[in-house]
């Protein structure tokens, strides 16, 4: 009984990690994506079968789930990305009805499914993941001289340009914008008018806010997909060596098999010979 149902599972594992069901799964959840954006705005009459198109294609996300559950076992709920798809899944068989009818916005959720099922789109999460410790110090870096530039803007043009720096908060709100690069020509000409030596404060506040701590962000996020590819380059490598050793186990095993036959051929040729 247990060997048939272990060879149940090896069978459903062999069907989910084939390519073939994963590039399945993958047209699935992109064929998903297009008819919740087509159900937008499509005439009321159509709607009935959009809804019923829907409801198929969500059935087989619940089969592939049910399916790689079989197939992994309790180690299905070790991946946190099977934990997210099962998340995603179940808040789509939740009725959108009644207080609940906010779910039905949220079904676009399952369009991010595709991430766990395109290898390289999941490295990319993985490497923005592995990069958030990192990133949290050049946020902190930000948000400190962020605050610095704020107070000194402030006290150098509150008097003179209070619409863009009369407080805390509305010069917190203008070096934002021109962090972004949002029309800040026109908001330095216009301190420049009462105060020609602004564009100073407006230069080095460019330079270092956007060339250089933003940039922090963009090398941290590079450094975190490095990371993440190298893991899975070494992973790589260890499963190929792993196959080497498996096959060269077996080439010795077959050859220990072939002495073993040869040797009982002879001692069976002498009992007859005597």
């Amino acid at each position: 009984m247990g060997s048939s149902i272990t060879t149940a599972r090896a069978r459903v594992r062999a069907l989910v990690d084939d390519d073939t069901f994963q590039k399945v799964i993958i047209g699935v959840i992109i064929l998903n994506a297009v008819v919740l954006g087509v159900e937008t705005m499509v005439p009321e009459h159509l709607a009935h079968e959009l809804a019923l198109l829907d409801s198929v294609l969500l059935g087989v996300f619940v089969i592939e789930l049910v399916l790689r559950l079989v197939a992994y076992g309790p180690r299905f709920f070790l991946d946190p990305w099977n934990i997210f798809d099962t998340v995603i899944v179940a808040i789509a068989l939740v009725p959108a009805t009644g207080p609940m009818s906010v779910l039905r916005a949220l079904r676009i959720l399952r369009v991010l499914r595709l991430v766990n099922s395109v290898p390289s789109m999941r490295r990319v999460v993985d490497g923005l993941i592995a990069a958030m410790p990192g990133m949290g110090s050049v946020a902190a870096l930000l948000v400190l001289m962020m605050y610095v530039a704020v107070v000194i803007s402030t006290n150098l043009y509150g008097s003179i340009a209070p619409e863009y720096f009369g407080d805390l908060g509305t010069s917190a709100f203008t070096l934002f914008q021109t962090m972004t690069g949002e029309a800040w020509p026109d908001i330095a000409r216009e301190v420049m008018a009462e105060d020609p030596s602004a564009w100073i404060f407006f230069v080095v506040f460019i330079l270092v806010m956007t060339f250089a701590v933003l940039n922090l962000f963009l090398a941290v996020v590079v450094s975190g997909m490095e990371s993440v590819e190298s893991l899975a380059e070494h992973e790589e490598e260890s499963d190929a060596e792993m196959m080497a050793i498996l096959t060269s186990l077996r080439e010795d095993l077959t050859a220990v098999r072939e002495e073993l036959a040869a040797t009982r051929a002879e001692l069976r040729s002498e009992s007859a010979a005597r």
